[in-house]
């Protein structure tokens, strides 16, 4: 009899520890106060049933300076102290043990108990609860890594231009067959993009896409990446690794700028494309490969071939479909849709509010020439949205090197023109306003600080009266 009723007795402390697990787990992914405080009082009910006490609290952060906060706030500033400096707070019935998550004490878990061997009991389930905690914020955080992978991975391409259309619509055609893909462009034209576009077409779209670029490791790093090793291939390979090959089984791995790679990693890239297998570094053991092969380089790689900078056969192995991505100064129609489509996502990432390009900002990125194509474009919308200070994008915010780098035709004749439109536009809404510097800058759609900022860079001041 005795031995069913402990029995019994196990099975509910079982039943109980359990709950708490789960109530913990509920907790750490719970944003809302009113949520907290519900599950809070379920931990310490089901505390109070495997301890015996009268009440207690529990103190939550998302690191131990938010833990100390929350002490402070409910005038507990001695207990995170106290199970921060000590692990530990025993005093006058109060009985507190930290919560450690990834080597941090942010948080406490406390009853007011006289039980002589509460100590151990409350520490063993204060273990449980971190890793518990632990667990819920990994989860969380691989879902936040997850929406932002496919976030960046999304496939958009902006822009209606003859040339565009054509590199897409040809991708789209070489999609649905395994044909190795080689594409050439310069840098900054979308070349992933276009191999993203590929994959996702393809029947290998619900399988991984690996990107590498072969220009940031250098030889030895760039094997092991792609190949993987055995533990012990090298110093520093204390455990078996995973290559990128192996990796995308069964899917797609691009290979940016494939015309860096040296020689011998060349050599070994040809035999995975011709026998269809591969060995880890350090190891013995073939291991098959089902995988699509998409390349890209922004060199002339007919030419590397002739000078034996890269390898013939390679070279005819990659090169079965070739596309190739058009810069932007060959499709200049879509530089606004572009810089449109880059504005917003800027004012998003930045937290500013940026409307519009005024029609000055417009017709500069339109005449700028953009060495670094896509990329360029990018960067220069993105600083011109956190450098201004309206909400809209003006000639001034974007980089002087769209002026500079244009010539000094246009640098004349064009900054002129956008001088007199600004000066005139200025003239224009301070007559209207009455002299009103602040009415005047709602009409041009500037704060006034930047209004009088122009007035004087444009040596307006004598004529207006200010």
């Amino acid at each position: 009899m005795a031995s069913e009723l402990e029995g019994a007795g196990s099975r509910v402390t079982l039943l109980r520890t359990s709950a708490l697990l789960y109530l913990f787990r509920a907790l750490a992914a719970i944003a809302d106060n009113e949520g907290r405080e519900v599950v809070e009082a379920q931990i310490l009910q089901v505390l109070g049933d495997l301890i015996p006490s009268n009440g207690g609290f529990l103190l939550l952060g998302r690191n131990e300076a938010d833990f100390r906060l929350q002490a402070r706030s409910r005038e507990l500033e001695d207990v995170a102290a106290a199970v921060i400096e000590n692990g530990i707070k025993a005093e006058n019935g109060l009985l507190a043990v930290p919560l450690v998550v990834r080597g941090v004490t942010c948080g406490a878990l406390a009853l007011n108990t006289d039980q002589a061997d509460a100590s151990d009991t409350l520490a063993a389930i204060a273990t449980i609860a971190s890793a518990a905690i632990e667990s819920a914020r990994e989860i969380e955080q691989l879902h936040t890594e997850k929406a932002l992978w496919e976030e960046r991975s999304a496939v958009t391409i902006v822009g209606e231009s003859p040339a565009l259309r054509r590199v897409v619509q040809m991708a789209e055609r070489v999609a649905p067959q395994d044909t190795t893909v080689l594409i050439l462009g310069e840098s900054g034209t979308g070349k992933e993009l276009i191999a993203r576009t590929v994959h996702q077409k393809s029947r290998r779209s619900n399988q991984p896409f690996v990107a590498i670029n072969c220009a940031a490791l250098t030889e030895t790093l760039l094997e092991s990446e792609l190949f993987g090793h055995e533990k012990g291939a090298f110093t520093g390979a204390v455990s078996q690794k995973r290559g990128k090959l192996e990796m995308a089984e069964g899917g797609t791995v691009f290979l940016d700028e494939v015309g860096e790679m040296e020689s011998g990693l060349q050599a070994k890239l040809l035999r995975v494309l011709q026998e269809r297998e591969f060995e880890r570094v350090g190891g013995t053991r073939t291991i098959p490969l089902d995988v699509r092969l998409i390349a890209a380089t922004n060199r002339d790689l007919s030419a590397e071939t002739k000078s034996g900078r890269f390898r013939e056969d390679l070279y005819h192995r990659l090169n079965v479909v070739a596309l190739r991505t058009p810069p932007l100064r060959e499709r200049r129609q879509d530089i606004p849709p572009l810089a449109e489509f880059f504005l917003k996502r800027s004012s998003a990432r930045c937290c500013r509010r940026v409307d519009a390009i005024a029609p000055a900002a417009m017709l500069a990125l339109t005449e700028y020439d953009w060495p670094g194509n896509v990329r360029e474009l990018e960067n220069a919308i993105e600083r011109a949205v956190v450098l201004g200070e309206t909400d809209m994008l003006l000639a001034e915010d974007l980089p002087e090197t769209l002026f500079e780098a244009a010539g000094a035709e246009l640098t004349g004749d064009f900054q002129a023109k956008v001088i007199d439109a600004k000066r005139d536009s200025i003239v224009r809404a301070w007559m209207d306003s009455g002299g009103d510097y602040k009415k005047a800058a709602v009409a041009l759609g500037l704060h006034p600080n930047s209004l009088l900022r122009l007035v004087r860079k444009l040596g307006l001041r004598g004529q207006l009266g200010t």
